[in-house]
């Protein structure tokens, strides 16, 4: 793969369903790196995950994984990409030796000794019924199925969701581990935000089915902050300067995009940094403005 291909290239994906459009979505993710993907249920990362995936037909907009056109590479692209989501796409009878026998047919790169070697890595029994498995469990042998056939992009819906701290963080670590390789990358979907101020490199926020925000982390975390001020400060803050602000009888707590600009544009209030919980939260918000 060229060095300075993106992993994934998303430009104006359109999807309309009876009351819901993804609307003119575009992001990239960098080869080499993990984008967090984050948004409220029903925001849309599910459905971009479904059109990176072919799985749905999208209305509008390209697509190109690992440097390639996916409406004109779809079969060899998937060769190379792997998905987790957060219910197994397996069937609770079958068992993971089982699931071995339909995955090396369906792929040219299977590999068995790094599938039994992370089974045996997450302790998961190889004759054991999924459907008796744990979601922890669950999730853990996705995750093996899906490094065992030597993909360089995995895309993750949701796979940390409903899991334990210890097993998020054993996940997490794994991810960190596969990053190792610099060919290798992560598009990484989630409502549980810190788990990506953890390890995400990057971010796109999607609500409602438009980009909020796309960029580095760092960056984006960087650039907000939280202006605590009293009510009256608050009606002297220009409206172009708010994302949106929560407002009670005496105080303002206002989110900003330009932190530093406005640390000089407001000398003597006080700035504290944002978190992505906050970020999401305020932009959620921004067509009210005012929120409590």
């Amino acid at each position: 793969m060229n060095e300075n291909t993106n992993a994934i290239e998303i430009n104006g994906l359109t999807k309309e369903y009876d009351g819901f459009t993804l609307d003119n979505v575009s992001f990239n993710v960098a080869r080499g790196s993990i984008m967090g993907f984050i948004g409220q249920n029903g925001a849309g990362k599910t459905t971009t995950i479904r059109a990176l995936l072919g799985i749905i037909k999208r209305s509008g907009g390209t697509i190109s994984l690992l440097g390639k056109d996916l409406d004109t590479h779809e079969t060899e692209i998937k060769q190379d990409i792997a998905a987790v989501f957060d219910e197994t796409p397996f069937h609770e009878s079958f068992t993971p030796v089982t699931v071995e026998k339909v995955m090396k047919h369906l792929y040219k790169e299977w590999d068995s000794e790094v599938y039994h070697g992370m089974l045996k890595k997450f302790g998961l029994p190889e004759k054991k019924k999924i459907g008796k498995f744990s979601k922890g469990m669950k999730m853990k042998h996705q995750i093996a199925a899906a490094m065992s056939h030597h993909a360089k992009l995995l895309i993750m819906d949701e796979a940390t969701t409903g899991l334990d701290p210890v097993v998020r963080n054993e996940i997490l670590d794994i991810f960190l581990g596969y990053l190792q390789d610099a060919d290798n990358s992560i598009l990484l979907s989630s409502h549980i935000t810190s788990d990506l101020e953890k390890i995400a490199d990057s971010l796109t926020f999607i609500d409602n089915g438009r980009i909020l925000l796309t960029g580095y982390k760092d960056d984006i975390l960087l650039s907000h902050g939280i202006m605590k001020c009293t009510k009256e400060q608050y009606a002297e803050v220009a409206a172009e300067d708010i994302v949106s602000a929560r407002v009670t009888d005496f105080s303002a707590e206002i989110l900003v995009s330009d932190r530093e600009a406005c640390e000089r544009k407001y000398s003597g209030i006080l700035f504290d940094n944002a978190s992505l919980d906050d970020i999401m939260q305020y932009y959620v918000h921004r067509s009210e403005r005012v929120w409590t």
